[in-house]
C-alpha cells in the first residue's frame, strides 16, 4: 500500500509544479502538465530504469479516465443552447470541415508519403483528424473564454468535429452489432428525458451539503460511460452530449459547476494530462523526427487550409479566425484513444502508435501555445475574474 501513495505523492508533486510552471510562464495549466508527463518520462527512463510512474497503473487509468469524462462533461454544460440554436451554421461549418480535411489528408500523407498500408493510413487518418475538447475548454475557461458567445460556438465545433471521428472509427474499423443498437437506444432515451430528472431532482435536493447533485451525475456519466465501452464505443462521447443536454439546467447553477470544477481541475484532470504526456517516447521520436514532423505538418496545414477560410466564411475577424484555427488543431482525448484502438487491434505497429501519439501530444501543445502567444483576442477577454463572480453571486443569494 505504501507503493500506491508514493506514485500519488510524486503525480501531485508534478501537478502542482505544473501549475507553477504555468503561472511563471502565463500558458494554460493543462499545457505545462503535459509538457511536465513528457519530462518525467523521459527523465525516468534514462536514469531511474527500475521506477516507473505507474502510468498503466488500474487506479491511475480511472482517475485519468474520470478527469477526461467529468471535463468534457463540463464542456458540454458550457454551451449556451440558445447560442447553438442561433449559430447552428457557423458550429456545423467549422466542425465539419474540421474533421473532413486533416482526416482526408493525414491519411494520404501516411500512405502515399509514409508508405504505411491502406487500414494503418485510415487509422491515422482518424486520430489526426480530432481536436481536444479537453484542451480547448481547459484553456478556454483558464481564460474566461468560456462564457462568451465566441468561445461556445468553438466548443460546439469541437463536438461535431469529434463526433465525426467517432462516428469514422466506428464505421471504418467497429462492427455494427446488437451492442451498438443497444448503446445508441438508450442513450438516446436518456439524452431526453434526462434535463427534466435532473431539474425535479435539483428543485427537490439540491444545494444539500452532502453534494448528492454530484453523486448524481457521476453515476449518469459513469453509467453511459459503461454502455459506451461495452457497446465498442468511447465513454467521454456520450459525457460531453450529456453536458449539453443538461446545460439548461446546470448552466445556471454556477455554485454546484465550480464545486465540480474544484474535484477536477483540483484532482481529476493532472492525471489525465500527466499521463498523456508519458506516452510519448522521447527515444523513438529522436530516432525518427521526420516522421513526427511530417504527420504534424500533415495535421496543421489541412486543419489550416479548411478551417481558416471557413472561419472567413462566417464573417469571423482575422484575429478570431486564426485563433480559431489554431485551438481546432489541437488533439488530445480521440487520438489518443483511437491510436490506442489500432494498436491494440493490430491495425497499427507499436512503432506507428508512437509516432500518432507524439504527434497528437504535439499537436495539444504547439498550436495552443502559438494561439495564446500570438492571437489571443484580448478584446473579448472578461477583465473581472470568474471566481470573484461567483462569489458575488454566492453573497447576492
Amino acid at each position: 500500500m505504501s507503493g500506491v501513495w508514493t506514485l500519488a505523492s510524486i503525480w501531485i508533486g508534478l501537478a502542482l509544479f505544473s501549475t507553477f510552471i504555468s503561472v511563471r510562464l502565463g500558458i494554460a495549466t493543462a499545457l505545462s502538465e503535459i509538457l511536465v508527463g513528457i519530462a518525467a518520462q523521459a527523465i525516468i527512463v534514462s536514469f531511474f530504469t527500475n521506477f516507473s510512474l505507474g502510468t498503466n497503473e488500474s487506479w491511475i487509468t480511472f482517475l485519468a479516465g474520470s478527469g477526461a469524462i467529468i471535463l468534457t462533461f463540463l464542456a458540454g454544460a458550457e454551451l449556451d443552447p440558445s447560442v447553438i440554436r442561433t449559430k447552428w451554421k457557423e458550429v456545423s461549418l467549422i466542425g465539419l470541415v474540421a474533421f473532413f480535411t486533416p482526416f482526408f489528408g493525414c491519411a494520404a500523407t501516411a500512405y502515399y508519403i509514409l508508405n504505411w498500408n491502406l487500414m494503418a493510413s485510415w487509422l491515422c487518418g482518424v486520430a489526426l483528424s480530432t481536436t481536444s475538447v479537453a484542451v480547448v475548454y481547459a484553456v478556454m475557461l483558464e481564460l474566461g473564454l468560456n462564457r462568451t458567445e465566441f468561445g461556445k460556438v468553438v466548443l460546439g465545433a469541437c463536438f461535431i468535429n469529434d463526433l465525426g471521428t467517432v462516428i469514422a472509427l466506428g464505421l471504418i474499423f467497429s462492427p455494427f452489432t446488437v451492442k451498438t443498437i443497444i448503446f445508441i437506444t438508450l442513450s438516446i432515451l436518456v439524452f431526453v428525458f434526462l434535463p427534466r430528472v435532473t431539474r425535479i431532482f435539483f428543485e427537490r435536493y439540491g444545494d444539500l451539503p452532502a453534494e448528492i447533485e454530484t453523486k448524481y451525475i457521476l453515476l449518469v456519466l459513469f453509467g453511459l460511460a459503461a454502455l459506451a465501452t461495452w457497446a465498442g464505443s468511447e465513454a467521454v462521447l456520450p459525457a460531453y452530449i450529456i453536458g449539453m443536454v443538461s446545460a439548461g439546467v446546470m448552466g445556471k447553477n454556477h455554485a454546484f459547476i465550480r464545486r465540480l470544477r474544484t474535484l477536477t481541475l483540483g484532482f481529476l484532470t493532472p492525471f489525465y494530462f500527466i499521463r498523456a504526456g508519458s506516452f510519448v517516447s522521447v527515444q523513438a521520436l529522436v530516432a525518427a523526427p521526420f516522421v513526427f514532423i511530417i504527420l504534424l505538418t500533415a495535421k496543421m496545414v489541412s486543419k489550416i487550409v479548411g478551417v481558416f477560410p471557413a472561419a472567413k466564411l462566417a464573417k469571423y475577424p482575422r484575429l478570431e479566425a486564426i485563433y480559431t484555427t489554431l485551438l481546432m488543431s489541437t488533439g488530445l482525448t480521440f487520438g489518443t484513444i483511437s491510436a490506442l484502438f489500432g494498436l491494440s487491434h493490430g491495425v497499427i505497429t507499436e512503432e506507428q502508435y508512437s509516432y500518432l501519439v507524439a504527434t497528437v501530444i504535439g499537436s495539444a501543445v504547439i498550436p495552443t501555445v502559438i494561439a495564446n502567444a500570438f492571437y489571443l483576442p484580448r478584446h473579448l477577454l472578461d477583465p473581472q475574474p470568474e471566481i470573484d463572480k461567483t462569489r458575488v453571486e454566492d453573497k447576492k443569494e
